[in-house]
């Protein structure tokens, strides 16, 4: 039954009673209508008013689920989807509803790869850039710099020795965001190494107390996975330096019979409800790529935490 002729038959039994009732009730109205006569109509009326509220209540209510879930669904959080009633008027309607959610996600996810690998192409060749071009010119500079202060009287050689130990410094950064932007390590000795330079890297520049623990016979994963892995650290750390006023970070990584876990805890303020930024849902986005559980909560000491599981593969698991 479609939901027109649903709320149609609802009106009608309301209607229907409220005919029978002056067909056969011992009811008539004077003219002028008498007091009592008046509070017997209104009262009918409210009767009525209220049965057709309850029976719509009871008919409106899948409409109203799905207006809930049309509200509140996420395409980074997938698989929210109405139960589709046996015997409903908006059957038909809440299997479209979950058949387009079905569509968005897929698209949504292609799109997203599409994107994603576009960005690493493009980091790829802004390292590259950084490297070849600007880090070699850089080199260059530091090297005249050493020869025109071996040459020129002593109380230039100490102007010069600080410029070079400046242009020496920018060096170092220039290749500092060449591996940021495009991990080496990652591909040449693997997640663990990548790992750990990250996370000493990053305890260098802030001077936060970061403890690593590894498990050392990590299981295998490919490198879409691993690199998802190491750029969901990667993001973590940014917003709990930028965010987390922390003091300390764990950032554990574990293997389990079916997935390879990520986890980064700090004792910060934590991300309370606030609303989720830029750099969560490019995380989300990531985990999704590879069918992976990405949850932010509150840690064990009040901070946040951030646990990343990756599906090992199949022959793996």
């Amino acid at each position: 039954m479609s939901l027109f002729w649903r709320i149609f038959g609802l009106n009608a039994v309301v209607l229907g009673g409220a005919t029978a009732l002056l067909l056969w009730a011992p009811v008539t109205v004077s003219v002028p209508v008498l007091l009592t006569e008046a509070v017997i109509l209104i009262g009918g009326l409210a009767v009525m008013l209220v049965a057709n509220a309850m029976l719509l209540r009871i008919g409106l209510a899948p409409l109203e689920r799905l207006t809930r879930l049309m509200t509140t669904v996420d395409l980074l959080r997938p698989g929210q989807r109405l139960t589709v009633p046996d015997h409903s008027g908006v059957r038909e309607l809440i299997s479209t509803f979950n058949e387009m959610l079905d569509r968005l996600e897929t698209e949504r996810a292609t799109s997203n790869a599409r994107a994603l690998s576009a960005q690493e192409a493009e980091r790829r060749r802004i390292a590259q850039e950084l490297h070849d071009e600007v880090g070699q010119s850089m080199t260059a500079v530091l090297l005249g710099l050493k020869r025109a202060a071996d040459r020129v009287p002593e109380p230039m050689r100490g102007e010069l020795q600080q410029v070079q130990e400046i242009t020496r410094e920018s060096l170092d950064e220039v290749r500092r965001l060449a591996r940021r932007l495009r991990p080496g390590v990652l591909e040449d000795l693997g997640l663990v190494s990548a790992l750990t330079s990250l996370t000493s890297d990053f305890a260098t520049h802030t001077g936060l107390d970061v403890r690593r623990r590894f498990t050392p016979d990590l299981a295998h994963l490919d490198h879409d996975g691993e690199l998802v892995l190491y750029r969901v650290a990667q993001e973590s750390l940014t917003n709990v330096a930028r965010h987390a006023e922390a003091t300390r970070v764990e950032v554990e990584l574990h293997h389990t019979p079916t997935a390879v876990v990520l986890r980064i805890s700090d004792d910060g303020r934590g991300i309370g409800a606030s609303s989720e930024g830029a750099g969560i849902r490019g995380m989300r986005e990531r985990a999704l790529l590879i069918s992976a559980a990405l949850d932010i909560d509150q840690g064990p000491r009040g901070g946040t935490r951030v646990s990343l599981s990756v599906p090992r593969p199949a022959k793996d698991a």
